[in-house]
């Protein structure tokens, strides 16, 4: 994968790439508190933002003890690790449990399970990080 830094925006853009940085951080953030908001998507699209929009935050991004293995690994390989698979996995599970408790009605719950279904198929495809 190319590394989203190496094209800068247009200045003109700079700043909505910083809010939808700013924004999905602070989501991925609630994301780790809150079942069923997921926290890994935000964060990565939080990396891409900022890579776009803030330079600074993107580096603090990259830095990170528990964000930055997952972004530079999804950067440069496409790739999350088997632990975040297993994880995601679990948590979609449990969401689903909930839905089919919770939703009003049933084609809500076969909606929302549906959606991470194919989340959960599409996330197994991804490869694992190179190891070393």
């Amino acid at each position: 994968m190319t590394d989203p830094a190496a094209t800068p925006p247009p200045s003109r853009l700079r700043w909505a790439w910083w809010l939808l940085a700013w924004a999905s951080l602070g989501l991925g953030l609630l994301g780790v508190a809150l079942p069923g908001l997921p926290t890994v998507p935000f964060i990565l699209l939080s990396a891409y933002a900022a890579a776009r929009g803030s330079k600074r935050l993107h580096g603090w991004l990259l830095a990170h003890r528990q964000f930055g293995p997952m972004i530079r690994d999804w950067q440069r390989h496409g790739a999350v690790s088997r632990r975040a698979k297993r994880f995601a996995v679990a948590a979609m599970a449990v969401c689903s449990a909930v839905l089919l408790v919770a939703a009003p009605h049933a084609w809500m719950a076969a909606v929302g399970i549906g959606v991470m279904a194919v989340v959960g198929a599409w996330l197994w495809t991804r490869p694992g990080p190179p190891a070393g």
